[in-house]
């Protein structure tokens, strides 16, 4: 009355995984297959039944028939264990974690798949040491790239690489190894040199393969670009690839994220729209579409956007960082939380630790912030935490900090007209650096001449210093070609600054016909008010404990400019 194991192995192939489950119940407890007189029937077994406890999601039970079988492999009298593996041999079956249905036993194996119910349950560490007890010639293609990830994720940089490039040794199309490798700083041209430069047989064969080489070296130009803070060198290899594969959605999709994280709000839109509407199933980036849309105040995209993804799969990060966005209108704490779940869900997801910082400072703990925004320096820097950074060392007068941390942004990206305005921004917030600022600033419009963010941060320093006029002129000339509400409010601002409350008025009304929903033209209208009565609702404070002077990092910065 045996269990025939087939059948077992038949409803694995055919992803009816429950009833594997429930057979491998019967199978594991037969009375004719024990550990002691056939510890090798019951190690396939146990294997088989550890399977189907992983493909349902059971990790904690797939690791305990996994090392059930491993044990019962182990007392497999070394005298006996030639003729065993000779009398298996018959049936060799795939080692992917994918499809986990070996009917012999391959210790290797089986600690990658313990391996694999680890990392599935975020213990990366227990996932690494079964890993190590693999010896390394003894690693697929699988193990590397399981490898990589693993002691990439316990800083091990060093040893990441090494997996990383033994993966796109044996396949130079591994997009992950790619994009981990440029991460991780390697130089385009030593990834490039990875790949196999043998050519198929054949003329034609010659040329798809130069073709195809080509794309490929294109792709890791780009992500070499991005990792190396080269945003414009990186989108424009990406713009090239999407030439060559028009609707690509892995490349629109990086496209739109480089956007949305240097500022490019209208064209990063644009792509996450034409993703959607060539697949309206993507999570991947969705949450960077979420904040773009919360920033344009298009709060009615942005509740569909939501409802769709949780109607997609509502256990990944990028959907809990997308509530976290549409509730922090609504509940600060709630939006929160949501953002908290989205990191225990992946510790690594950089847009959870972006939104959290910019929650911290709209609720007025720029401490917290700043522990969020290192977060995601840590994972990977770029512009937008070093801005968060810098906003939150100013919100608790830490200007030292603020000016280290602006500094290094300019030193990683010194084509940068955001970093040069990042440093010219931590100068303006002192009396004394406000020349410093202004040169900046100018710096950055030189650099960048469309750079709106510049433009409004000049024309603050000319008002605070009475140049109303200036600060009218400047802004005016972007008038004709920026339909931004920000800009009107700005304008606004200046005019009722200097008593023309009418001019004032017609800009705020104007930057609401943009934006309904734009706080600073709501409280704006309300300033008028106050205008009115007499009362300064922007009397700066000084402080100037907090001038700062480093005589060789003003030496750097001249240079830099």
């Amino acid at each position: 009355m045996d269990v025939p194991k087939d059948y077992m192995t038949t409803l694995l192939d055919h992803g009816l995984f429950a009833s594997a489950q429930m057979l491998g119940s019967f199978l594991v407890s037969s009375s004719s297959v024990n550990h002691e007189t056939s510890p090798h029937l019951k190690a396939e077994n146990l294997v088989l039944l550890g399977d189907a406890l992983f493909r349902e999601k059971e990790y904690r039970r797939a690791i305990h028939a996994y090392k059930q079988a491993l044990h019962c492999h182990r007392i497999i009298p070394k005298q006996n264990a030639s003729a065993i593996r000779s009398s298996l041999s018959a049936s060799t079956r795939s080692s992917s974690p994918n499809s986990f249905n070996i009917s012999t036993i391959n210790e290797n194996e089986v600690k990658f798949k313990i391996a694999s119910s680890h990392c599935a349950l975020n213990e990366n560490r227990a996932a690494l040491l079964e890993m190590e007890g693999i010896p390394s010639k003894a690693r697929n293609l699988q193990m590397n790239l399981m490898m990589g990830k693993l002691y990439r994720n316990s800083r091990h940089t060093r040893a990441a690489i090494t997996c990383y490039k033994e993966c796109l040794r044996h396949c130079p199309c591994i997009i992950e190894a790619i994009i981990a490798l440029a991460e991780l700083g390697v130089a385009a041209k030593d990834i490039i040199s990875l790949f196999p430069q043998t050519p198929t047989r054949g003329a034609r064969s010659t040329f798809d393969h130069f073709d195809s080489s080509r794309w490929l070296q294109r792709y890791v130009e780009a992500q070499c670009c991005i990792a190396s803070n080269d945003y414009k060198g990186g989108l424009e290899f990406f713009a090239e690839l999407l030439r060559r594969f028009p609707n690509n959605i892995h490349i629109l999709l990086e496209m739109a994220k480089v956007e949305a994280i240097i500022g490019k709000t209208e064209e990063a839109i644009t792509d996450f729209e034409k993703v959607r509407s060539i697949d309206p199933y993507v999570i991947t980036y969705m949450d960077e579409y979420a904040m773009l849309l919360k920033l344009k105040s298009d709060y009615s995209k942005l509740n569909k956007l939501v409802h769709d993804l949780l109607n997609i799969d509502p256990t990944r990060p990028e959907v809990f960082v997308a509530l976290s966005v549409l509730w922090e209108r609504k509940d600060e704490r709630g939006a929160l939380s949501y953002i908290e779940k989205s990191i225990r869900i992946d510790e690594r997801h950089i847009p959870g630790y972006i939104m959290k910082g910019n929650l911290y400072l709209s609720m007025n703990r720029p401490e917290a912030a700043v522990v969020a925004f290192r977060g995601a320096q840590e994972l990977r820097p770029d512009l937008r935490s070093y801005q968060g950074l810098v906003r939150s060392y100013l919100a608790i007068s830490k200007i030292k900090e603020a000016l280290h941390a602006a500094r290094e942004a300019m030193k990683a990206m010194p084509q940068s007209a955001k970093a040069l305005k990042l440093v010219g921004d931590v100068h303006a917030s002192n009396t004394s650096g406000r020349e410093k600022a202004k040169r900046f600033y100018e710096s950055a419009l030189r650099l960048e001449p469309g750079y709106l963010g510049a433009a409004l941060a000049l024309a603050e320093l000319h008002v605070i210093e009475g140049r109303n006029g200036d600060a009218v002129s400047l802004l005016e000339r972007y008038l004709k070609d920026w339909a931004d509400d920000s800009l009107h409010v700005k304008l606004a601002q200046v005019f009722a600054a200097t008593n023309m409350l009418q001019d004032a008025l017609s800009h705020y009304q104007a930057a609401l016909r943009i934006n309904p929903q734009n706080e600073a033209a709501k409280k704006g209208l309300d300033r008028l008010e106050k205008q009115l009565k007499g009362v300064d609702p922007d009397a700066p404070e000084e402080d100037e404990e907090n001038d700062v002077e480093d005589a060789d990092a003003d030496q750097e910065e001249a240079e830099l400019l």
